[in-house]
């Protein structure tokens, strides 16, 4: 006799995104799409909002893979000291242990859908951050990669 398990997906759309700044001095925010408080799994998925000439600062994760897919804008990656421009459509995994930052070279906002595996707590960094909103131009953007 076989069993079969029903998987209901979770589905979002921007207005159910939870937006923070980790810092209020930061010129990113993130908005959280899916992490371990809403998905059985140790990932965080996210829009990561830079304004113009905002960056994040430098980091590293000890085991997680990050992944930056551009989904719209211009930015300069450094990881490990190598400069790498990447622009709208492009994807950047960042290996665990590459210190790296992502910087907005662009004359607009940068998006990028963030992934990083395992989560190494950093769903818990950004939620202990402040919370913010997704504002007009935000979700015009974000409108437009789900139509």
């Amino acid at each position: 006799m076989s069993t079969t398990h029903c998987v209901i997906p979770v589905i979002k759309s921007p207005k159910d995104y939870e937006v923070y700044r980790i810092s209020p001095d930061d010129s990113n925010r993130l908005a959280i799409i899916f992490d371990s408080t809403n998905a059985s799994t140790s990932l965080i998925c996210c829009v990561e909002i830079f304004d113009v000439g905002g960056q994040t600062p430098p980091n590293r994760h000890q085991w997680s893979v990050e992944m930056f897919f551009v989904l719209k804008g211009e930015a300069i990656a450094v990881c490990d000291g190598k400069n790498i421009s990447i622009k709208t459509g492009d994807s950047l995994l960042i290996p665990p242990t590459g210190t790296h930052l992502i910087k907005n070279i662009g004359n607009d906002r940068l998006y990028t859908l963030t992934l990083m595996v395992p989560n190494e707590d950093f769903s818990q960094l950004i939620r202990s951050g402040i919370r913010v909103e997704l504002d007009a131009a935000d979700i015009a953007v974000l409108e437009r990669i789900y139509q």
